[in-house]
């Protein structure tokens, strides 16, 4: 590579100036709780520690307890709330329609927390939270604020992508259970289809109870901001373009371009997945002084849905955000699995998810031997390619995608468009950048061109589904008028051109591309806006009435405009400037 990597792993929304609202390190936490009993001067004080799951609340607990008892004459109750959980076998009895027995898919949950506790159990805590007269009773845990009545509450607050580091770890597994070392895909499918759904619905309803907020994504440097600290963060971010904290994984098909566009570790044997706006499993980096507190960047959508995403998007979508821009990298690496996507019906029906995955490629670097596979070849026969594909899954032998696949040759900047329902996947040595709605974990694998996953075990092929949901008709002459670089001119003044890319009329997502020399303006007409500088070095984002402070992309980043913004402008910058430089921009139809 020639050029300096520019890529901004760790972006952030600075909030304060300096560091007096944030509270670094166990030492500074406990100081500031025992201020807070100090304050209220109670002869008995209750302090709840609530959290998400993949918290670790014992090292607060324990370091709390050593220096309650340095600080204050006062006794110190400890109440563990995991002992109030139905035992794990009633828990699996009772959301078992949730849970299902399948490896990957589960029914999405319209439960509650507290039907995972034990109603007997948590009326003795009361009991004995409420005979303690004079005493200092911590009770932590997920669900701690279920218990009477506290005067101090506490939410620690956790990334999903760091739940499932963790999970991979064996250091976290499910709600109630007991089985850290399950597989790795069934703990991420019930978290996923049960466990992050009641725990979202749970703190959206205490969050505005809470008087501190609590980080411990490092565990060992734990950090703790005031409520108002949370909100005031979310505030600024409402209100300027920002970037949510992008996040990298390996893969048994993984290449080698986002090492040196993103500056990743060298020793690492390749980079697969990059998830740069996937507001549900990202983080957002909020800045106090020069400290960073982590939050999952989905708090942003549940606390202010009409602004970011736009009055109509939310009353469509709720608190999802439904656009998502990820990488995938092939680059001397291998084929993605050859997969389709459920139908919108299909979906709801055997999933519980009201929108399914709709997609495109959008090709930022690709080799000369590079290609996609993409809908089925000219009469082919259903029933002999899908009884080929269980041959080969059983190991008798490999699938011949050639043969029952269109296979298309594809370059830098083409854009490829996947409505549910499409056979596809890229070939070897591409990079992707890949725009589509959210609901990315209901992939159905075909055929893994016989691989092992990174834990050595067999991937997951979900031949029954897909038979169910591929689109026959959506052949070679169908592909070829449909789905490959279907580019429009929009609009063009001097020094720029507007073009629409896609998607297809199936899907609801818009894109348009913009090449530019000079500034060029935007507008998100009621719609969040996610967009990504697909050439250039820099460019720098401007509002024209000074709404925001002006906000510098880099090469490959994803940056998302709110739809409360309106009028905004982007222009080449830095070592861009002169040049000719593109942007990709993604919205919902409305």
């Amino acid at each position: 590579m020639l050029r300096k990597p520019n890529y901004d792993k760790k972006p952030y929304i600075q909030v304060d100036g300096n560091n007096d609202r944030i509270f670094c390190g166990y030492e500074e936490i406990c100081l500031k709780i025992y201020q807070e009993i100090k304050r209220k001067d109670q002869v008995k004080f209750i302090i709840a520690i609530d959290a998400y799951q993949g918290v670790n609340l014992e090292p607060l607990v324990n370091n709390l307890l050593i220096r309650l008892n340095q600080y204050t004459e006062n006794s110190v109750s400890i109440i563990d709330m995991s002992r109030a959980l139905k035992k794990s076998e009633d828990i699996d009895d009772y959301f078992k329609g949730n849970i299902t027995e399948d490896r990957i898919f589960g029914v999405l949950s319209t439960h509650k927390l507290i039907e995972f506790f034990d109603k007997k159990v948590l009326k003795q805590i009361e009991d004995e939270v409420y005979a303690i007269k004079n005493d200092i009773v911590i009770i932590f845990g997920m669900g701690a604020s279920f218990v009477g009545k506290y005067d101090l509450l506490i939410y620690g607050d956790m990334p999903r992508w760091e739940i499932q580091n963790r999970m991979r770890m064996n250091q976290v597994t499910n709600i109630g259970s007991k089985d850290f070392e399950l597989d790795f895909h069934r703990k991420y499918k019930r978290a996923f289809f049960l466990d992050w759904r009641v725990l979202d619905r749970h703190k959206q309803a205490i969050i505005h109870l809470s008087d501190y907020i609590l980080d411990t994504v490092i565990e060992k440097s734990p950090k703790m901001i005031p409520l108002k600290g949370l909100m005031d963060g979310l505030q600024i971010a409402i209100h300027q373009p920002f970037r949510v904290v992008p996040f990298f994984d390996p893969g048994p098909w993984g290449g080698q371009w986002m090492k040196e566009v993103c500056d990743l570790d060298q020793s690492k044997e390749n980079f697969a997945w990059c998830f740069d706006c996937v507001p549900e499993e990202n983080s957002l980096n909020l800045k106090f002084g020069n400290e960073i507190f982590e939050i999952p960047s989905i708090n942003l959508v549940f606390e202010y849905p009409k602004e970011l995403l736009g009055e109509k998007v939310y009353a469509r979508f709720g608190t999802e955000f439904p656009i998502r821009f990820d990488f995938l990298d092939t680059m001397e690496g291998g084929n993605l699995s050859l997969q389709v996507h459920p139908l919108t019906e299909y979906i709801q029906q055997e999933f519980g998810m009201h929108y399914t995955q709709d997609e495109s490629y959008y090709f930022l670097d690709a080799k000369e031997d590079a290609h996609v596979y993409l809908g089925v070849k000219e009469n082919i026969q259903p029933e002999l390619m899908i009884n080929s594909l269980e041959v080969a899954q059983k190991g008798d032998g490999a699938f011949d995608a050639d043969h029952f696949v269109n296979k298309f040759s594809v370059k830098k900047h083409d854009h490829i468009l996947i409505p549910a329902g499409t056979v596809h996947c890229s070939g070897k040595n591409a990079m992707v950048l890949e725009i589509s709605s959210t609901p990315y974990i209901f992939t159905f694998k075909l055929w893994d061109w016989g691989r092992l996953g990174t834990d050595g075990l067999p991937r997951p092929i979900n031949i029954a589904h897909g038979k169910n949901v591929i689109q026959w008709d959506r052949d070679t002459a169908w592909v070829e008028k449909n789905l490959i670089n279907h580019v429009e001119v929009i609009s063009q003044g001097a020094g720029w051109i507007e073009e629409r890319t896609g998607l297809h009329e199936l899907e609801f997502i818009e894109t348009r591309r913009h090449w530019f020399e000079k500034q060029v303006e935007h507008d998100t007409n009621g719609s969040v806006n996610v967009l990504n500088l697909i050439q250039g070095e820099e460019a720098i984002v401007k509002s024209p009435s000074n709404r925001f402070e002006p906000f510098v992309v880099h090469y490959a980043e994803t940056f998302i405009i709110p739809a409360n913004i309106g009028l905004y402008s982007i222009a080449p910058y830095g070592l861009s400037e002169g040049q000719q430089i593109a942007t990709i921009k993604a919205y919902v139809r409305i």
